[in-house]
């Protein structure tokens, strides 16, 4: 029989009722005695038929299983929901996104904490994934290493071009603008995907999957990874091995996400030019760990310090497979250097100094040095200001001529995305304005409306560059056109500043100071205050009710801990 080096807590004392009924149900399971004392390991696995992010992941946790068993667990599968911005994003006006993660880290923590299980393979797909599952590592506090599942390959269009989700996504707002035929859009979803795994470019999850080995919760080396290549099988494997050392050592996610973890997890984030949705993933999982820490603020203290070392698709014009054959997230906090806490640890049980010795970037051309960057001036900003008077993020990419980086125009206001573009259709929308898209946030969603499909259609209007937008809603961790400011703080539906907003009033915008400002006398604002009423809840039922009537405020990372103890 296998001894455990430490008491588990999943082995009960023998006479008791939990003991009894659950030796019951797994002997008829076909466990022997031995099974039943080793370390119960939960694979946490969002397999799903409904989209190719998720495809491949059966086959990895049936391989895992195996590698398990070997090291001496016991491996259960069990499943959360399967979130797909692409696929999600058709019903309640994307409403469901965002909320998917919570439910995800929900769904664990009924499924691993009520069998009392030992530790949590994660195997980490689209955008929602990994952050649901982290703060699901972070709340329960058991032995967990995310296994990083992979990247899809992308395509060629017949004229040899290159052709990826993103690009579909983008050209579908060209084609509601005439500027492109459906006919070939048609031809570009035929191309864009070849493989299983998540979105090729530096969209949110493949950053996030990076922020992960960053923060310690990965082995070293593992992100990013060609999905089913012979890199990603053999990270799966040894992490598979490690979970059942890592619960003989105790070794859990409370010690290694600490603050210098959210601190190196956001360098790495600046440095690749990743997605903004980071930072409320971060914050959320924070929060879940009893970190007492500011990400909003921590990204624009980091963002003029960090250099951007890398350029991949949507900020660039380097793809993801140069990017890790470079070395991808170890190789950029190599070239960090001191700017990477290097006494953080990780999973392996080593800190993040002693996984990092002797690596450097395998091609200084995709991953640069410190002193030969793509860029000093950081391509995420955190703004403030009248309108913004707690937060706002602004994806700005790289320094371009004729990008702009200042904008001052009169607002014109929507509380609807499709109302936006109709006005857009219409020609009611001209070089020069502000759109102000509100009522997209956490509550006033609920669960953060998207604006990129409006900000696609600027830019297939040509207008991408002459008219800005402000929104309390998400953006697409692909994103990176014109100038948008997402997730304005405090949200319309909290009375936040951005409710207050009127049609003609002269918003600024200013990128290298990180203002964002509404130019209304403090006086006339109050007035509207004053007049201003919470809107009516949204919902009436189901998940997105419990959402709307339990999420925090974005700056708590939207998740469902008491609003009363988030503020």
């Amino acid at each position: 029989m296998i001894r455990a080096e430490r008491p588990l807590r999943s082995n009960f004392q023998p006479g008791t009722s939990r003991w009894a009924v659950r030796r019951a149900q797994w002997r008829a399971l076909g466990l022997s005695e031995e099974e039943m004392a080793r370390p119960k390991i939960a694979i946490v696995n969002s397999s799903s038929d409904i989209a190719i992010c998720f495809a491949h992941l059966d086959r990895i946790a049936a391989a895992v299983k195996e590698e398990i068993r070997a090291a001496g667990g016991l491996p259960f599968e069990i499943r959360t929901t399967a979130p797909s911005d692409f696929i999600l994003s058709a019903g309640r006006r994307a409403t469901y996104i965002l909320p998917s993660r919570d439910l995800i880290a929900n769904d664990i923590e009924v499924q691993v904490e009520g069998p009392q299980l030992d530790g949590m393979l994660l195997l980490a797909s689209c955008d929602k994934t990994l952050p649901g599952q982290l703060m699901a590592a972070a709340r329960l506090d058991i032995p967990a290493i995310a296994v990083i599942c992979g990247y899809q390959a992308s395509g060629r269009m017949p004229d040899g071009s290159h052709v990826d989700i993103e690009e579909v996504f983008l050209h579908a707002g060209h084609v509601a603008q005439g500027a492109m035929s459906p006919e070939r859009l048609t031809e570009m979803t035929e191309h864009a995907i070849r493989s299983p795994g998540v979105c090729s470019g530096m969209g949110t999850a493949n950053s996030m999957h990076s922020a992960a080995e960053a923060l310690g919760m990965t082995l070293p080396g593992a992100a990013p990874v060609a999905a089913l290549s012979a890199a990603m099988w053999d990270q799966a494997r040894a992490a598979a091995r490690r979970i059942v050392a890592m619960v003989h050592e105790d070794l859990r996610p409370r010690r290694i996400l600490t603050p210098a973890a959210f601190r190196n997890a956001a360098a790495v984030v600046l440095a690749q030019a990743g997605s903004i949705n980071c930072i409320k993933h971060l914050q959320a999982i924070a929060l879940e760990a009893g970190v007492d820490i500011d990400l909003w603020r921590l990204f624009a203290e980091l963002g003029p310090r960090v250099p951007v070392l890398t350029a991949v698709r949507p900020i660039g014009e380097l793809s993801i497979e140069a990017f890790e054959a470079a070395g991808g997230a170890r190789a950029v906090m190599a070239e960090l250097g001191d700017l990477i806490d290097g006494g953080a640890l990780t999973v392996t049980g080593r800190t993040v100094a002693e996984t990092l010795a002797g690596h450097r970037s395998a091609d200084p051309a995709v991953i640069r040095p410190r002193d030969n960057p793509f860029a000093t001036t950081p391509a995420i900003v955190i703004l403030r200001g009248s309108l913004a008077p707690v937060a706002a993020v602004a994806k700005v990419g790289l320094p371009r001529p004729g990008r702009p980086r200042r904008h001052r125009g009169p607002a014109i206001v929507f509380d609807d995305p499709a109302a936006a573009e109709a006005a857009l259709s219409a020609g009611r929308i001209g070089p020069g304005a502000v759109v102000v898209l509100r009522g997209q946030g956490v509550r006033g969603g609920p669960g953060m409306g998207g604006a990129s499909r409006l900000v696609f259609a600027l830019d297939g209007a040509g207008l991408g560059a002459e008219v800005a937008v402000v929104t309390d809603g998400q953006l697409s961790g692909l994103v990176n056109k014109g100038l948008v400011i997402g997730e304005v703080q405090p949200e319309a539906a909290e009375g936040g500043p951005l409710a207050l907003v009127h049609d003609g009033d002269v918003i600024a915008i200013d990128i290298d100071s990180g203002r964002l400002d509404l130019e209304v006398s403090p006086e006339t604002l109050a007035g509207r205050a004053r007049g201003f009423a919470p809107p009516p809840p949204v919902t009436d039922s189901g998940w997105l009710s419990i959402y709307e009537r339990c999420v925090t405020p974005l700056s708590a990372g939207a998740s469902l801990i008491d609003r009363a103890r988030s503020r």
